[in-house]
């Protein structure tokens, strides 16, 4: 059921798995091992916004390991969301400025630009995603390759309660459509649902896809890696098919499925669409993956921009053009709402109560978000210089690595 051409799309699934099977996936995977994309600062501790929440997993493999400080590479550690070199030794200095705009003297005139760029940007209303605090105490490294994500038995009510609220609230849907397969009488085999989706803009419905998508991505790494045997003496994860089926199969969800499928390739399209804009960014000679081994970083930002370049040459892209492309001010209403129910998906994975689901929602969460960011930014990221910092356009480190990363899901 899954193949053939992609709704909203001028794709179709096999072009993609061929693509990404043989060309991408083994550099992308080459890349996430390196120590600028392994390495996650990320605040699990957060309190849920949305309702008081005590439902802590207390199974075993719902734990992150942070990462002793002294295991992080020193570049990362010395505040290297800056680019070069040169600013991250800086960034102490910055710190301790006396407020936001107050830059030091001693700086190179080139530098305090950064600086002063780098607090307009934390202010800027350009992002899709509630960051974290990385300054907060309570924020801590992880090592994304020793936390895996997988099933952790964390299910039932509670996980139930984060996709309600996201799909329910966030999705633009008004609450008398009932989505498919709910229980109920209302549940037409999601007919009505389907109507109505058919019936809303792009925007809207291409919104509803992403999430779809994220949330069949999430589902599949859930089954792929599960807890199939645990003994006192070992435990072994590996594929669930049943697990797999009742999520996905044609006949157990009714059609629904397949349909949950080709959402996740619309949402592979779409993030593989920002790679392929965001390459000037990358491209200047400023930037660099810096994590304090030089001859190392060169080579792993040479993988990077073989990668964009591959994302560029991908034959039939996403048009993000048919996007927002109406009435100025009805769109530019359209994207503010956008930004802001993506804004409140970002929160909610603060409500996740298992650790090692949320570190991985709020990263796969954030790489989305990063991506719908650049692809609102592309006449911004036209204009960057060949050299000294990028007005309008800025990706933290953070925002890197997450974007990267949930890629590499995908």
């Amino acid at each position: 059921q899954v193949t053939g051409h992609l709704d909203d799309c001028t794709c179709d699934v096999e072009t993609i798995d061929a693509f990404n099977n043989y060309k991408l996936f083994p550099r992308l995977n080459e890349l996430l091992e390196n120590d600028y994309f392994r390495y996650y600062k990320v605040n699990l501790k957060k309190p849920c916004p949305f309702w008081d929440d005590n439902s802590h997993c207390g199974i075993r493999d719902c734990a992150v390991k942070p990462c002793p400080s002294d295991e992080v590479p020193d570049g990362i550690r010395s505040g290297s969301y800056k680019y070069s070199e040169e600013a991250s030794n800086l960034a102490e200095e910055c710190e301790e400025a006396k407020r936001l705009g107050a830059v030091d003297g001693s700086l190179s005139k080139e530098t305090q630009q950064a600086v002063l760029q780098w607090t307009r940007h934390d202010d800027s209303s350009d992002s899709f995603c509630e960051a974290d605090d990385i300054y907060s105490p309570d924020a801590e490294y992880v090592d994304l390759l020793l936390n895996p994500e997988r099933y952790t038995g964390y299910k039932g009510p509670d996980a139930w309660k984060i996709w309600n609220s996201i799909y329910e609230e966030n999705c633009f849907k008004p609450q008398n459509v009932k989505r498919p397969l709910t229980s109920g009488r209302g549940d037409d085999g999601g007919h009505t649902f389907y109507k109505w989706l058919k019936g809303v803009c792009v925007e809207k419905r291409a919104f509803y896809k992403l999430i779809s998508g994220l949330h069949a991505s999430i589902n599949i790494h859930l089954s792929a890696r599960y807890l199939l045997q645990d003994t006192w003496s070992e435990k072994k994860w590996g594929p669930n098919v049943t697990e797999f089926q009742q999520r996905f199969d044609e006949v157990i969800t009714r059609g629904e499925g397949p349909r949950r499928l080709k959402n996740l390739y619309f949402l592979y399209l779409i993030e593989l669409r920002a790679l392929s804009k965001v390459l000037p960014f990358f491209e200047r000679p400023g930037f660099q993956l810096y994590t304090g081994n030089k001859s190392h970083d060169a080579e792993m930002k040479n993988v990077l921009l073989e990668i964009l370049h591959l994302a560029k040459s991908f034959p039939l892209h996403f048009d993000e053009n048919s996007f927002f492309a109406g009435n100025k001010k009805e769109a530019a209403k359209l994207k503010e709402e956008f930004r802001l129910h993506f804004k409140n998906i970002s929160k909610i994975m603060d409500c996740v109560g298992c650790f090692k689901c949320r570190l991985w929602g709020k990263l796969q969460t954030q790489g989305l978000g990063t991506a719908l960011k650049i692809l609102f930014s592309e006449n911004l990221i036209e204009k960057i210089p060949e050299s000294g910092p990028s007005y309008g356009f800025q990706l933290t480190r953070q925002e890197i690595v997450a974007l990267f990363n949930a890629f590499g899901r995908l």
